[in-house]
């Protein structure tokens, strides 16, 4: 039990805590939001599956995912007086979605829409059969359509990248585009509840974390905040360090686990560091991967925030109060390090414990290397036929390379197989992977070349440059230039010279490739025929006024990345349909005297 003086200082600490969340809530609460002007945009009381800030792989969520209990076509209102500022329809994203502006300088994003209002709807039917494109990015300016708040803008749904109906609501900064927590906003949600701290990690940052195991501790909750079990003083032989948390969130009423607003840390009642999730610009979102252990979140074991920032990140969640955000022990005192992590709301939760130098402890730290990838510096790896280059703002630690090459046997391999780390280290600005084939590539086949990443994880089209081959990739790996003349893979719609579509609802084509799939196009008659591609891989036709009763002729043209081609014709009839009645079949019931005579 820690007495006398610790408690002395520790009373002295909570008080400038509080002058220190007073401060901030002055940045970030009721004098720079307006709170209470954007109401709920569904007539149903709020809540979240999903918050702002919420940790995904790649990205920070952007907004709020509000429930629809699990259904769709609620009607969704705008939350207030403003125009439609633009309208998308993106497969494997926000799928429908709206953005109006407002005259408060803020704008509103609502997605996954099934439909748009009937006047707009029909306004956007008519472009994309004008464009002859199903998905579609339209601006619009504050005379086209005007909005009242309350006014039904769209029913909800489950389209784009969606993984159940609900609807995502984002509040922006309409001169930068820049997402704002809706939290800040005052929308109608109810929360008392502080965040829970699960487990800390500890990192030497005298050396890349990406060199490290970080040394992991459960927290315990006790009456006065969360503490190490079992260990008064936490003991290093860590100069440098810094610490990295597991937590969630949670709402009053609710069991969902949300991800955190902000954590900062202290030492000996000084700050140090701070993240806060308030404002993301979508060009900085995946700055996650700085803020985030993204090795222990690649091997599956979830994720651990980073409190203090690596040295290559740039995005504004940061907060620093000395000159790294690191903590550094120059002495072998004992020194308290108090981490508070809250939510939106100003609920906190803190952890504190004593850590101490000690030369004991063998660190076992690994000599830098003059070849390394540094963070901030444009780093280059040169071999006989494979060459990486790495722009400044690609990585976010020091990472050792690791290259080797093995000969393929592949039958349309035209390189080796190269391997430049893996994907467990991140990439943030794409990098340029350069190979020269092995063997002498026919002039009909140099633009059928694709880089192929990982097995088939990701598919890359190179440019020439001279011999060599160019494309940018967004992940280490293994890469292998192939070429492809397979033209695309299609599905058949049906048997016959004329394939009887009546009983059918609707025509569908996913379409495969070796390469990956570039454009689909579908005619009907010789007139464009407008197909799905929500969830990014089935094209869906739902049949509709754009194909009357009678016999059709189906055209399709498929064309993959380097250029193959499939194209098919099909002929089909649609007419009314009514499925055959079901036989109801008696059951031969036998009476009690014909039972008895056959006894007898």
């Amino acid at each position: 039990m820690i007495k006398g003086k610790y408690l002395i200082h520790r009373a002295t600490f909570f008080v400038l805590l509080l002058s220190f969340l007073s401060s901030k809530s002055q940045t970030n609460g009721d004098t720079k939001y307006p709170q209470g002007y954007f109401a709920n945009p569904l007539n149903l009381p709020m809540s979240l599956s999903a918050n702002f800030g919420e940790l995904r792989p790649n990205h920070w969520h952007m907004g709020l995912d509000i429930r629809t209990n699990k259904k769709e076509n609620y009607p969704v209102f705008a939350s207030a007086d403003g125009y439609v500022a633009h309208i998308g329809i993106r497969p494997s994203s926000f799928g429908k979605f709206i953005i109006l502006n407002h005259p408060n300088g803020y704008s509103t994003l609502y997605a996954h829409l099934n439909e748009f209002y009937p006047a707009l709807e029909k306004y956007i039917r008519e472009k994309q059969t004008e464009k002859k494109s199903w998905a579609i990015e339209i601006d619009f300016t504050e005379k086209d359509f005007k909005v009242k708040k309350g006014n039904e803008i769209a029913k909800s749904g489950n389209t784009g990248g969606s993984q159940g109906p609900h609807l995502h609501f984002e509040i922006r900064e309409t001169k930068s585009d820049r997402s704002l927590n809706p939290l800040l906003f005052g929308m109608p949600l109810q929360d008392d509840v502080a965040p829970t701290i699960l487990k800390l990690a500890m990192y030497d940052r005298s050396i890349s974390t990406y060199e490290q195991t970080p040394k992991i501790f459960s927290l315990q909750k006790t009456g006065s905040g969360y503490i190490i079990p079992k260990i008064p003083i936490l003991k290093t032989g860590f100069k440098t360090l810094s610490f990295a948390i597991q937590a969630v969130d949670k709402f009053t009423g609710s069991q969902n686990g949300n991800g955190i607003y902000t954590a900062r840390i202290f030492k000996d009642e000084e700050p140090i560091s701070e993240f806060v999730l308030d404002e993301i610009d979508y060009s900085e979102s995946e700055y996650i991967n700085a803020q985030i252990d993204y090795p222990y979140y690649k091997a599956g074991r979830g994720y651990f925030q980073h409190i203090s920032p690596l040295p290559g990140r740039e995005e504004r969640i940061y907060h620093l109060y000395n000159e790294d955000g690191l903590i550094h022990l120059d002495d072998t005192l004992q020194h308290t390090i108090t981490i508070q992590v809250g939510d939106a709301n100003e609920n906190f939760s803190s952890a504190s414990f004593l850590i101490q130098f000690t030369d004991n402890i063998n660190t076992n730290r690994s000599a830098r290397k003059p070849d390394n990838f540094i963070p901030g510096n444009v780093n280059v790896i040169e071999k006989t036929d494979f060459e990486a280059y790495l722009p400044a703002r690609c990585i976010y630690d020091t990472i050792q390379p690791v290259y080797n090459n093995t000969n393929s046997t592949l039958p349309n391999a035209v390189s080796a197989l190269h391997q430049l780390n893996d994907n467990s280290y991140p990439v943030h600005e794409e990098m340029i992977v350069r190979i020269k084939p092995t063997i002498q590539v026919k002039q009909e086949w140099r633009d059928k070349i694709v880089i192929q990443r990982n097995a088939g994880n990701a598919i890359l089209k190179p440019v020439w440059q001279g011999e060599w081959l160019s494309a940018k990739t967004g992940a280490f790996g293994s890469f292998i230039a192939l070429v492809d003349l397979t033209p695309p893979q299609l599905n058949s719609i049906g048997k016959g010279d004329t394939v009887n579509l009546s009983p059918a609802s609707r025509i569908v084509f996913t379409p495969t490739d070796n390469s990956g799939i570039k454009s689909f196009h579908a005619e009907l008659d010789g007139n464009w025929l407008m197909f799905t591609n929500d969830k990014g891989r089935s094209w869906i036709y739902k049949f509709d006024e754009q194909c009357p009763f009678g016999v059709h002729e189906l055209k399709v043209r498929v064309e993959d990345i380097v250029g193959n081609i499939t194209e098919k014709t099909w002929w089909f009839k649609k007419y009314p349909y009514t499925p055959p009645k079901k036989k109801v079949y008696k059951k031969k019931t036998t009476s009690k005297k014909t039972a008895t005579k056959k006894k007898k």
